[in-house]
């Protein structure tokens, strides 16, 4: 592929990728974190790939950045699902439940 066309097609994902977020509801949003999990992971599945097969420096710094933003979305996605999970779980009660005297 030559470079303008993989030019091309970041910007349409962009596009399209911005469209499709700015039509979320608010509420939805931390639901959504772990559904774009896998799309993350499918992300850095391909940035490894691109490291695997770069020839040249370009390839190795896109392949690096792709990976590197991949990671950073992953854990991140991990993070906020996690701490959304944690707002559903019981608290302990408060207090001495064994003073019944």
């Amino acid at each position: 592929m030559s470079l303008i066309a993989v030019v091309t097609i970041f910007i349409l994902a962009v596009f399209v990728g911005l469209e499709v977020i700015a039509k979320v509801p608010q509420t939805l949003h931390t639901p959504l974190m772990s559904a774009t999990n896998a799309i993350h992971g499918v992300i850095l599945v391909g940035g490894v790939i691109v490291l695997g097969t770069a020839h040249d420096t370009l390839s190795l710094v896109l392949g690096f950045v792709a990976t590197l933003f991949g990671v950073l979305n992953v854990v991140g996605g991990f993070v906020v699902t996690d701490r959304m999970l944690e707002m559903f779980k019981r608290k302990p009660k408060k207090g001495n439940d064994n003073a019944q005297s």
